[in-house]
């Protein structure tokens, strides 16, 4: 049965009133019927896929005119998560401050510094739309959950990760440049909008950021940004990056790493472990301090599963923390799968690339809502110690607001009112 804005949890109710200021009165009905029915659709979360699941009177052509013509700006409802999130976690770096004071041994001399690491990711995701041949922004790219080329949108995003909360940054739009000439907009290439969020965000208080990035990303420029903001980078290298070998009698010459790492013998290798939710993985690391070409002074890691035959499963990582423990190093970059987990539940519990919008901003709208609803769902994952993942959250949320229906028609009877006249009500609420 669709679900009238009457049944809607009191969380939801209570965090769809933070970005009140971001709309009119009409523009923030329709905004929350796009969280209800991101909520409760089962099926497509196309336009009507999202309305058929909300009891409101609405129509597709008003919801599309909110995502491609209404004048309401997705950086600054983006701006309202991330300001709650930092709000939210002012308090929380605090108290992890005082906890690592309160451990610390007694000793003379000056303590070292408490530190409290937040995480930046900045990653892209390719949206498959073979059939949307007039949607605005299409280009060909490489889709690794495909491995091939195929047309669609090209996201860009980053999120945020401290002491094991997510939030999600503002999405982007990536259009290749002949795209960009063929619609009229400035070129932006994915490195140019990470460095350009790189240098816009503004971590938590009291924290020290890393940058942790993949291989493409993982370049001369992002890596000067981040360090520019006294950031600390992380990321996987590509096989045929160069490093700097100093022999015996001072030569210098540039391997690449795959010719490094070919050089390696059994007792190179020292065991560690890659930590996952599913438990801690064993491999094998081989660290070396070098000057990567292009990067400069580099903590080179190559890991592998197998020293025996290291060739079929081996990694190159990078860090710019040259006297971190290979495993102090590996924790890290094991944080960057939130990313990937990040896009999964996008796509499989909420749609994300289930939109059939033609206008390139109305694209942005709908990543941008997906996203905030994101934000919602792992702040109740925080607070429900019953829900460990977002489809836990939704699906109690789905409870709730069936629970909230059913106790709304049994006050309607029990105050005396007829079927017809709480059919009328319902009516009043979808005006």
């Amino acid at each position: 049965m669709p679900k009238p804005i009457v049944c809607l949890s009191l969380a939801l109710c209570q965090f769809a009133e933070v970005f009140r200021p971001c709309f009119t009165r009409r523009q923030w009905k329709y905004f929350v019927i796009v969280l209800l029915g991101l909520i409760e659709c089962e099926g497509r979360r196309t336009l009507s896929g999202l309305l058929s699941t909300v009891g409101e009177k609405v129509s597709v052509s008003g919801l599309s005119r909110f995502f491609s013509r209404w004048p309401w700006s997705p950086t600054e409802v983006a701006q309202r998560w991330l300001n709650r999130f930092r709000e939210q976690m002012q308090a929380e770096v605090s108290a992890e401050h005082q906890r690592q004071r309160a451990q610390r041994a007694k000793r003379r001399g000056r303590y070292p510094a408490t530190v409290v690491t937040g995480y930046f990711i900045g990653d892209d995701s390719v949206y498959v739309k073979l059939k949307g041949r007039r949607m605005k922004g299409l280009g060909r790219h490489y889709a690794s959950s495909e491995e091939r080329v195929v047309t669609g949108h090209c996201l860009f995003t980053g999120l945020y990760v401290l002491l094991g909360r997510r939030c999600p940054l503002q999405p982007r739009l990536y259009r290749q440049k002949k795209v960009c000439e063929h619609e009229g907009v400035p070129f932006q290439s994915k490195i140019d909008l990470l460095v350009a969020e790189i240098e816009q965000f503004e971590p938590v208080a009291g924290t020290q950021t890393h940058l942790l990035v993949d291989s493409w990303f993982h370049c001369r420029r992002a890596r000067r940004a981040a360090q520019k903001r006294g950031w600390d980078v992380r990321g996987a290298l590509k096989s045929n990056r160069k490093l700097r070998q100093i022999d015996a009698d001072g030569n210098r010459t540039w391997l690449t790493l795959a010719d490094y790492a070919a050089q390696l013998k059994f007792d190179d290798w020292q065991e560690a472990v890659w930590p996952s939710q599913e438990g801690d993985r064993p491999l094998y690391v081989h660290a070396l301090k070098t000057w990567i070409r292009k990067l400069g002074p580099t903590l080179l890691l190559i890991t592998c599963h197998d020293r025996d035959n290291p060739g079929k499963s081996i990694r190159y990582w990078g860090s710019t923390l040259l006297e971190a423990e290979p495993q102090t190093v590996i924790n890290h970059l094991a944080v960057r799968w939130n990313v990937e987990v990040l896009f999964e539940d996008n796509k499989d519990l909420l749609g994300a690339d289930h939109y059939q919008l033609m206008n390139a901003d109305a694209i942005l709208r709908f990543w941008t809502l997906i996203a905030c609803l994101g934000y919602f769902l792992d702040e109740q994952k925080a607070l429900r110690p019953d829900c460990t993942t977002w489809g836990e959250v939704r699906r109690a949320l789905q409870k709730e607001h069936q629970v909230n229906l059913l106790t709304w028609f049994a006050a309607q009877f029990k105050s005396g009112l007829s079927v017809e006249q709480i059919a009328t009500q319902l009516a009043i609420f979808g005006s």
